[in-house]
């Protein structure tokens, strides 16, 4: 039983790995809107630091174009100044209410440096992967010095642990040839 608690949890690290290394990839601009460019911006909001995401909806209308809509139309100015000061690189279109973001498409250069990138991004989510396994398995042999599972059990135990590391790593492959894919496409 106790081997079985402990693979959960370990299981349950590594698909937080995989949920941190997908949110990084979600925070590189691509060519393509998402939401996830900008809703980690600060905005100074009535003295606050505010998430962006957390004062506004932030919307894709077309492919290549972020609409965010704040709730409190007092705050476009401090949106406008957030993003600027963001390393976005993108300019700001105020509209009245709302703001709009137009994605420029991507230079070769910048496309060839953003898959450099996520390839370091994947190989960190990789890193933590390991680093989550070799931590798992210095636990299971605990369990077995503290004879709470036997010799027999460790080597499931560790066999299993292998497959779930495995496992996450095809995913974070997976994951970095969608989006090496997206960066080719715009």
């Amino acid at each position: 039983m106790a081997l079985k608690t402990a693979l959960k949890e370990i299981e349950e690290s590594m698909k937080k790995a995989i949920e941190a290394t997908k949110r990084e990839f979600g925070e590189l601009r691509s060519g393509r809107a998402n939401p996830k460019m900008v809703e980690g911006i600060r905005v100074n909001y009535y003295g606050t630091p505010t998430l962006l995401k957390d004062i506004s909806t932030i919307s894709i209308p077309e492919a290549k174009l972020l609409v965010i809509n704040p709730w409190d139309p007092n705050s476009v100015k401090d949106i406008e100044k957030a993003i600027l000061q963001s390393d976005l690189g993108i300019t700001p279109i105020m509209d009245g209410k709302i703001i709009r973001l137009i994605i420029p498409p991507l230079s070769e250069e910048r496309r060839s440096e953003l898959i450099k990138l996520v390839k370091k991004i994947a190989e960190e989510g990789k890193i933590s992967l390991r680093t989550i396994r070799r931590d798992a398995k210095d636990k299971i042999k605990v369990l077995e010095k503290n004879k709470k599972i036997s010799e027999d059990d460790r080597f499931k135990g560790e066999e299993e642990l292998q497959k779930l590391t495995d496992k996450y790593t095809k995913e974070i492959d997976k994951i970095l040839e969608d989006k090496k894919k997206e960066l080719k496409e715009f």
